[in-house]
């Protein structure tokens, strides 16, 4: 899943003086670890989806994010980067709560709908920024982010009903509303999340690593709601785990903030559709998920709508 902050790092003008410029080097694999960044995000999704085959919601977010939070701690106190001063702890609370809620309502809404939708809404969360920023940053809202809004909501009408608007009772439709307001809560995150600017990759990782710690409390208290077998997982449900906590969160989280040291936001957001690609092929490919007309125009508007407002033009 894509977690967005406010680097504090833009993309360096090119060199045209004829000399080597060993920052285009540093570009070249920039553009690398983010697009690797994404395609690791996409995999989570068909991988939840098997998971929850073996796991029911809950008791799996829980898993993950423990998991999760044990690696980057241990990881942070071997680097001797851990430090227990925590700046501005009531946004960090808010964080924490917004990205447990995002991911509940994620495992539980995959529950009822597909990998493939479940990628798309969820990274309609860009479009949710670009919606919520002028009121709660005071950021201008340009005509090409109401086109990119307006191809979004589109995009979500194609994608969720299939234009068979019968489904609307069903059990899908509720699992697709379900990821979409997942995609409302980190847009939430992501806006909240502009306040906290880093100027080094090891302060944004103190950040987020207590971000991460706050999200596994938010998520505690519904572990009440999972089943029986909370404990006694089997060794599928553990590979999802493992796999979705460091392969599809503390690896490409890593790889998305070194990413970030020489690209701008807007082209790191944009590399990171690579997520949509990945999750969507896999999908088709391992889940055999079906695949329509109406649902294949609608991927495609939601994917405009996402580059349209990321892309800001100077």
């Amino acid at each position: 899943m894509l977690l967005l902050t406010q680097p504090a790092y833009e993309e360096s003008e090119e060199d045209t003086s004829g000399l080597p410029n060993p920052l285009l080097t540093k570009k070249s694999k920039a553009v690398f670890f983010t697009i690797l960044a994404g395609i690791l995000w996409g995999t989570s999704f068909p991988v939840i989806k098997i998971g929850l085959t073996y796991i029911d919601p809950f008791a799996f977010v829980f898993w993950r994010f423990l998991v999760a939070s044990i690696a980057l701690l241990v990881t942070m106190l071997l680097l001797r980067k851990l430090e227990f001063k925590i700046a501005d702890k009531k946004l960090l609370a808010f964080l924490g709560i917004a990205n447990g809620i995002g991911y509940l309502l994620q495992y539980v809404g995959m529950n009822y709908t597909t990998a493939a939708k479940a990628a798309l809404f969820i990274n309609l969360s860009a479009m949710w920024v670009a919606l919520l920023s002028p009121k709660l940053l005071g950021e201008s809202f340009s005509r090409k982010k109401i086109v990119g809004v307006l191809f979004g909501l589109v995009g979500i009408v194609f994608v969720s009903t299939n234009l068979d608007f019968s489904t609307f009772g069903a059990g899908q439709f509720v699992g697709d509303f379900m990821l979409i307001c997942s995609g409302v809560a980190w847009a939430l995150f992501m806006v909240y999340n502009k306040k906290l600017i880093m100027n080094s990759t090891s302060a944004t990782f103190q950040s987020m690593t207590w971000v991460l710690v706050l999200t596994l409390f938010t998520i505690v208290p519904f572990t009440l709601l999972s089943g029986p077998r909370f404990f006694a997982l089997t060794e599928y449900a553990w590979l999802a785990i493992l796999y979705t906590a460091i392969v599809c969160w503390v690896l490409p989280y890593y790889l998305w903030l070194e990413g970030l040291k020489h690209l701008s936001a807007s082209t790191s957001t944009v590399l990171l559709l690579s997520e949509i690609v990945v999750a969507v092929i896999l999908s088709i490919v391992v889940l055999k998920e079906p695949v329509t007309v109406f649902s294949t125009i609608g991927a495609f508007f939601i994917v405009i709508a996402i580059a349209l407002v990321s892309v800001h033009l100077k």
